[in-house]
């Protein structure tokens, strides 16, 4: 299989062919503190940004205000989940972000989880792949300038009176085999995260049979959305890289711990984590579970940062999105992107022909009507 021609202007990144994002977990509470670190990492040459939306601040809305102060770095929902608003609404959404950044604007959508989605919106989690399905094929419809695709008498179907100037690449987040299938067959890119780099050609795997499915004649980008845990000392990157793996273990559904456990094989390190902290306190790493932590972060002291992102790039991501842990303060975050950068720049001068930070449009299936 060959990999996708991802050439794009140069508007999409802060650094032309850098491989190396950063970008903010759903539970951040500090708008202008994620803005500030946004600007941080343009200057440092981060080629995009991603802000993931859960409970707290409109993705949408915060991704406005960075594009304002902000003129080279991508910019990217990682993710936007389907189930927050209707197709009509995040396709609107996605062409404003894109006029709003010129050009800078990747969409990345995801079914989030049960706790998110009925704790929140009250809407029952069920059946998310097909979900995603018809979400993505309405999204990119009107994206395109077509109809909203419609199974309904006596409805008209309506265009975007607006749509972007530029196409809007589209992620799409997903873990389960069938989803990992779906971003294959409809997706530029897939956003995989807390997925193990050991597993990365599993994942191209699965992406190959959807684009199969769908007769592409170009493979889908991989984007790895990656929880970042570097400190000064190795104690303090393994107590983040704990508590990374707590809370997606015990607080964001079954999806991450049957995912670790089943589909990768970790049950023994789970396992030990758990029983490690399970007398609660500040997250500890145990040696039993130092496998499962090198496997889906990036975690090291600072001067081992920049060759630990590099590992992902060699296992065969196209890009890396570094993500920023939550309850650190705003200055010790600034460290981690500064002490990872050198992996943004290092990373343009050594890509492959195919790899930038973010795909224009793959072949897309063509959505009814």
């Amino acid at each position: 299989m060959t990999a996708p021609d991802t050439t794009t202007t140069d508007t999409t990144s802060s650094r032309r062919g850098s491989r190396v994002g950063a970008g903010v977990t759903p539970f951040q509470t500090d708008a202008d503190a994620t803005i500030r670190l946004a600007v941080g990492a343009e200057e440092l040459g981060y080629a995009r940004f991603g802000s993931a939306e859960g409970w707290t601040h409109d993705a949408v809305v915060l991704l406005a205000q960075i594009a304002g102060v902000t003129s080279r770095i991508g910019l990217a929902t990682t993710v936007l989940p389907v189930w927050s608003r209707s197709p009509a609404a995040i396709a609107m959404a996605a062409a404003s972000l894109q006029r709003a950044s010129d050009g800078r604007f990747a969409l990345g959508l995801g079914a989030s989880s049960p706790p998110l989605v009925e704790g929140l919106h009250g809407i029952t989690w069920r059946q998310p792949v097909d979900r995603m399905r018809t979400t993505l094929l309405a999204v990119r419809a009107l994206l395109d300038g077509a109809r909203l695709p419609l199974d309904r008498e006596h409805v008209r179907a309506l265009r975007l009176g607006a749509p972007p100037e530029q196409p809007v690449p589209i992620l799409l987040a997903a873990l389960a085999p069938a989803s990992v299938r779906l971003a294959g067959e409809l997706a530029d890119q897939w956003l995989p995260f807390l997925w193990a780099r050991s597993r990365l050609p599993d994942g191209r795997i699965l992406l190959a049979e959807g684009e199969a499915a769908a007769e592409r004649s170009t493979a889908t980008g991989v984007a790895a959305s990656v929880p970042l845990a570097i400190a000064e000392d190795e104690e303090t990157a393994r107590q983040i890289a704990a508590g990374w793996l707590l809370a997606y273990l015990t607080r964001m559904g079954p999806l991450y711990p049957r995912v670790l456990r089943d589909e990768f094989g970790f049950a023994h390190e789970v396992d030990a984590l758990l029983d490690a902290n399970s007398d609660g306190g500040p997250p500890r790493l145990p040696a039993g579970a130092e496998r499962l932590a090198r496997d889906v972060t990036v975690m090291g002291t600072y001067q081992e940062g920049p060759d630990a992102v590099r590992l992902w790039l060699e296992a065969g991501a196209d890009t890396i999105d570094l993500v920023l842990p939550l309850g650190l303060p705003e200055e010790q975050l600034h460290e981690m992107l500064e002490a990872a950068a050198p992996a943004a720049a290092s990373s343009e001068a050594r890509q492959r022909p195919s790899a930038t930070s973010q795909p224009g449009p793959a072949s897309r299936v063509e959505p009814p009507g």
